[in-house]
C-alpha cells in the first residue's frame, strides 16, 4: 500500500448529546484524548491527518493536525464532516474514524484500499461480523461531487448515500474492539480500564 495516496479524516465534529454534550474527542484515556490516539493511529498509515471539529478548535490544534470544519451549519451528521474532508484533501483517497472509537486496526488503511482497487470501487465501507460500520469509510476524492448533491437534497442517512454507489464491504478481523465506540459515561469507563490492563 502506497500511504501517500490517502489523507486520512477524525471524524470529531457531532454534539455528543448521549454524553451530555461533553466533546467526545476531548476525552481522555491513558494520557492521551480520543482524537490523538485516533489521529496518531492514522497518521501511522497515512500521508497526512486532518481533524473535523466543530467547536473547541483551538484545543484540537494543539494536537498538531490541521483542524478543518463543517461547512453544512448546524451539525449535520458525519456525512457534512467527509464533504468538508473531500473538499481539502489533495490525495486520491480519504478515509475516516471516529474520535469515540478509541481503538483502531493498524492495518485498516491498508485493507481499505486493497478492497476498493480490487472491486474497482470508489468507496469501501468497514464491518464487523454483523454489520456496516458506516463512520469507517474510504473514500475517493471523485464522490465528493455526489455527496455534494446529495447534502443538498436534504438527505442525511450515511447508508443511503453509500447505495447509491458500488461499494466494497471491508471485514475488520485483526483489531477485536476496533468498533466499540464511547457513548456513555461507563462505556468510557469501562473503555480506560480496558486500556490500563493491557498496557
Amino acid at each position: 500500500m502506497n500511504g501517500s495516496e490517502i489523507t486520512g479524516l477524525v471524524l470529531a465534529g457531532g454534539q455528543a448529546r448521549r454524553m451530555g454534550g461533553m466533546d467526545k474527542g476531548l476525552l481522555e484515556i491513558d494520557g492521551l484524548t480520543m482524537a490523538e490516539r485516533i489521529a496518531g493511529k492514522l497518521s501511522e498509515q497515512c500521508a497526512i491527518v486532518l481533524i473535523n471539529a466543530n467547536r473547541n478548535t483551538e484545543r484540537y490544534r494543539r494536537f498538531g493536525y490541521r483542524v478543518i470544519q463543517d461547512e453544512l451549519d448546524g451539525f449535520q451528521g458525519p456525512l457534512a464532516g467527509m464533504l468538508s474532508g473531500l473538499r481539502q484533501v489533495g490525495t486520491d483517497w480519504m478515509i475516516t474514524a471516529p474520535c469515540d472509537g478509541p481503538f483502531l486496526s493498524d492495518t485498516y488503511a491498508r485493507s481499505m484500499l486493497e478492497a476498493a482497487e480490487s472491486a474497482g470501487s470508489p468507496i469501501a465501507v468497514a464491518s464487523d461480523e454483523t454489520r456496516l460500520q458506516p463512520v469507517y469509510a474510504l473514500l475517493h476524492k471523485s464522490t465528493g461531487e455526489s455527496l455534494e448533491d446529495y447534502l443538498s437534497s436534504g438527505n442525511r442517512k450515511i447508508d443511503s448515500w453509500y447505495a447509491l454507489h458500488r461499494f466494497a464491504t471491508v471485514q475488520i478481523t485483526d483489531c477485536e474492539d476496533m468498533f466499540e465506540n464511547i457513548n456513555t459515561p461507563e462505556q468510557l469507563e469501562n473503555c480506560r480500564k480496558k486500556v490500563t490492563l493491557s498496557n
